[in-house]
Parts: structure tokens; C-alpha cells; sequence
């Protein structure tokens, strides 16, 4: 089995069907002793997990797809796996569904969306191709996929090639209806290097024109844009995307690269810009978020998923032939003080029958699996921590230090486990309300997913604990109280 870093490019681009065997099994056999496996998340059968593409809502369940390379934890070739749902909670893997088997995409099926059209579901993706001198080509390209699950891919592309003044760097479209027709937001890269968002319009998903680029700020947005996302709640906008090279002093950030979001008052198609546009903010303020895709579902939610998980870096359980998961499925809202994250609310199915009440200035609970959901209440004028993944001695663990004098956290996975991205730092530190602080944690087995204050604000964070790293402790000047409920795995 290579190590990850000996993976040469022709081995990424190998088909998969010429993979031997044995090739497979021994990689089954790696993944099937991982201590890191999780229990409620989406996460690879085999190899590589990234990008959430095409979450959708079509004949009576959910779908949700991902960007796949199944033959090892790294950047391959990579195809769309797909999962189904009837409650956002428990995913059905439904396989790979769009393969890289065209001449518009024979390097690598990258992200797209999907939406309802009739009796089928439409998803649009970027076909990578590269030439003899290994140049990259962009294809924006369609597929149909009908009731039982046959996917039957356009034999013509939607848009064969960037349009001039832009640079191959140019894919991850999001369509979905509007106008009378259907509207693509697209991520892309100026000849000056600056990135872009662009829209095309069109009236049968066929013919595209193009509207220009997406005006939102006054900012350069790094050298390219991923994963844009337009979303609305009523007829307020919310973009969500990834900014590529952002200068921190736009949106402070330390991840490699941040998913970020801007709101505004409305968008005008007309002048294709988003009116009274906020300043970027950090959509999460932990380690490990990327590549969010939302949509505006038809029961009137706004429902988002992101990968945890982040481009160009190493994880610990590449050594064990996987890599990476989906974060739980969150609702978003736009409320009067900004917009809120908050875990779908069919998310409580996980929750087992026994619920532990905890009280007290000083806890330590073993929680025997790492896979539980805690809610906890932290008073006003209070100092302390918390520590998740802890071993019984509360020497090792993820910390989160809070200070609600001040309105601070800062999150400290340095001795958390298998250290790793230490070149981006081992802390977080950002500022919250003051008074009393909410948490709602998610942990399971090597992620956390926290959601504070209600949803104001959230920090997601990949652990790898060591053998016995399985204990929660809570230390503050002040009582706290809390409840704790067992999740169960997905089923």
C-alpha cells in the first residue's frame, strides 16, 4: 500500500477498473481496522471524501452527492458518489454515479449541484480534462438522472470553455430556478489572476448567456473563487463561497483557505448584484470547514452541508487509506442580528432514550464512545474550560477555553492527538456576546462540530485522539449546567 506521498501522477489518473483487485481488498482491510471511523457522519467508503455537491430534494427523498477518488486518501481522478435520505439523518449510499468516462470529463467529474426539472433531476458539474501537455480544460457540462437512479449524461456541454478574459480555473457551478428560467453562479479566475464569481442565465438549461460578474464587493477576492453558493431567505441573499489567496486583512482567517459568506439587502438580476452587501465573515471559525453547498429546500428551509475537511493537507487517517467526512446537515436562517447556523432539527433522531444531566464547577464524564451531543449553559462573569477527547488525568484533549466577562473562546487542539496542519496554527481564537454562553457540541469519534449561541456562530474541528482520549471535562469559576444523550450511529 503507498504512503500517500509516494502517489505519482500517473497512479492518480490510472482508471479505476484497472486497479487490481487485491488493490481493493487490502484497502478494505486498512479502513476496516481505523480507530477514527465515525459513527453519524458521511464519510468514504474507500479513500477520498471532498466537496458536497448536488444536495437536492427529488422524488420524496434527499439527495447528496460528493466529489470521490475511491482508490486511496488522495487527489485523484475523481467521480460523484451519491446517498439518498428520508430524514437528512441517516444516508443510503447509492454508489458511484457520475463517472469520469467522457471526453469532457476524462480527468476528474468536479463539483456541480442539482435541481429538479420535471420528472428528473438535473445536475450540472465541471468536466476537467487535461491535454498532452498537461494543461487544464473546463467543461461545464449536464446529466439526467431519472426516478431509479440511471444517470444519462448531455452529449453537449453547457459552456465548452471560459469566457475570454478568464482563465481555465473555472468551474463549480450552482443552478437552480429563477426568472422564469435558471440561473448559474460560477467560480472563476480573471487573466490578472483575481477571483471571480460570474453568472449565465437561460431559459431551457440549455443555451446559456452570460449576465457577467457577480457584483458583491468593492474587495479583491484572492486569486480564485470556489464553490459559490447563492441562497435566499424570502428575497434576502446569502452567498456563500471560498476565496482562494483572500487577504486576511478582508476576512481574518488561518485555515489555508476560508469558507466565507456576505449578506445583502437583495440581489437585482438586472445589474446582477447584490444590494447593500455586508463585509466577508467567516462562515465557521474552527480548522476545518470548506467548500459549503446550501439550497433552498422546498419545505422553505435554507439547508447546508459543508466538507470537513480542507484542500492541501495531510490528515492522520490518510496512513489508514481514508480521508475526510460531510458535517451534519444545518439549517441556515437570517435573523435580525445576522445569520444563524443551527443543526437540522431531525437531527434529535440520533439522540438514544437516557440523557445525562450534568451540574457542577467541576465534571469529568466518561463517554465511552466519543460519539454523544452535549448542551450546555456557561453563566455571566465566568472563566473556564471545556475538554473534549480528554484522558482521565484532563491533561490531553481539544480545549476550548471560554471567558464570558470578555466574550471570548479559543479552541486548542495542540494536544488533542495526532498533531497535524501545524504550519496553520493550533488554536482559534475568536471573539463571542458577552453574558452567558450556549454550546451545543456534536462529537463523534474524530470530529466536533460546535454551534454557539444558538447558532450565531460555529467552529468545526477533525481530532484523532490517542487510545483512552474518550473522557469529557468541564472546569469553571461558576457552576454549569448541561445535558448529555448517547448518539447512535447512522443506519
Amino acid at each position: 500500500m503507498n504512503s500517500k506521498n509516494s502517489w505519482t501522477t500517473r497512479q492518480r489518473y490510472r482508471p479505476y477498473d484497472e486497479w487490481p483487485t487485491e488493490w481493493v481488498v487490502r484497502l478494505d482491510e486498512k479502513i476496516a481496522d481505523s480507530r477514527w471511523r465515525l459513527g453519524y457522519h458521511i464519510q468514504p467508503q474507500r479513500g477520498l471524501l471532498n466537496d458536497p455537491n448536488g444536495f437536492s430534494y427529488y422524488n420524496g427523498k434527499w439527495h447528496l452527492f460528493y466529489q470521490a477518488y475511491p482508490m486511496g486518501p488522495v487527489h485523484g481522478i475523481k467521480s460523484w458518489y451519491h446517498l439518498t435520505s428520508e430524514n437528512l439523518v441517516d444516508w443510503q449510499e447509492e454508489g458511484l454515479k457520475l463517472l469520469p468516462d467522457s471526453p469532457y470529463d476524462s480527468h476528474g467529474v468536479y463539483s456541480g449541484s442539482a435541481v429538479p426539472v420535471g420528472e428528473e433531476l438535473f445536475l450540472a458539474y465541471t468536466g476537467n480534462v487535461r491535454d498532452k501537455d498537461w494543461q487544464r480544460h473546463s467543461y461545464q457540462l449536464g446529466a439526467c438522472m431519472d426516478q431509479n437512479g440511471t444517470v444519462s449524461k448531455l452529449s453537449t456541454p453547457l459552456l465548452t470553455a471560459p469566457p475570454a478574459g478568464y482563465t481555465q480555473e473555472f468551474r463549480d457551478p450552482q443552478v437552480f430556478a429563477c426568472d422564469e428560467g435558471y440561473l448559474m453562479v460560477i467560480g472563476a479566475q480573471d487573466q490578472q489572476e483575481n477571483g471571480q464569481i460570474l453568472t449565465y442565465f437561460s431559459q431551457d438549461l440549455t443555451t446559456w448567456e452570460l449576465r457577467g460578474e457577480l457584483d458583491f464587493t468593492s474587495e479583491r477576492m484572492g486569486f480564485m473563487v470556489e464553490c459559490p453558493n447563492l441562497l435566499f431567505s424570502k428575497e434576502q441573499p446569502l452567498l456563500l463561497f471560498c476565496p482562494q489567496g483572500l487577504d486576511p486583512a478582508v476576512c481574518n482567517y488561518q485555515n489555508i483557505y476560508p469558507n466565507s459568506y456576505v449578506i445583502g439587502s437583495r440581489y437585482d438580476p438586472a445589474a446582477n448584484r447584490i444590494t447593500a452587501a455586508s463585509q466577508l465573515k467567516n462562515l465557521d471559525e474552527g480548522f476545518d470547514v470548506y467548500a459549503t453547498q446550501g439550497f433552498n429546500a422546498p419545505d422553505g428551509r435554507i439547508l447546508a452541508v459543508s466538507w470537513i475537511g480542507l484542500p492541501e493537507i495531510d490528515y492522520p487517517s490518510d496512513a489508514e487509506g481514508w480521508a475526510h467526512c460531510l458535517s451534519l446537515v444545518k439549517e441556515l436562517t437570517l435573523e435580525e442580528d445576522g445569520l444563524r447556523q443551527r443543526p437540522a432539527r431531525e437531527t434529535t433522531q440520533l439522540r438514544s432514550d437516557t440523557k445525562t444531566s450534568l451540574q457542577g464547577d467541576s465534571l469529568l464524564l466518561d463517554t465511552v464512545h466519543n460519539r454523544y451531543e452535549l448542551q450546555l449553559e456557561i453563566p455571566a462573569d465566568s472563566h473556564g474550560s471545556l475538554l473534549l477527547f480528554a484522558d482521565n488525568a484532563k491533561k490531553n484533549g481539544f480545549r476550548l477555553t471560554f471567558d464570558t466577562v470578555h466574550g471570548r473562546i479559543e479552541l486548542d487542539r495542540s494536544a488533542a492527538g495526532i498533531p497535524f496542519a501545524e504550519a496553520f496554527g493550533t488554536t482559534r481564537s475568536f471573539s463571542v456576546a458577552k453574558g452567558a454562553l450556549q454550546l451545543q457540541i456534536f462529537v463523534d469519534t474524530s470530529v466536533a462540530e460546535l454551534f454557539i449561541n444558538d447558532g450565531r456562530q460555529t467552529a468545526t474541528a477533525r481530532i484523532f485522539p490517542e487510545v483512552g482520549q474518550r473522557f469529557l471535562a468541564v472546569t469553571c469559576d461558576q457552576p454549569v449546567t448541561g445535558e448529555l444523550w448517547h448518539l447512535r450511529t447512522m443506519r
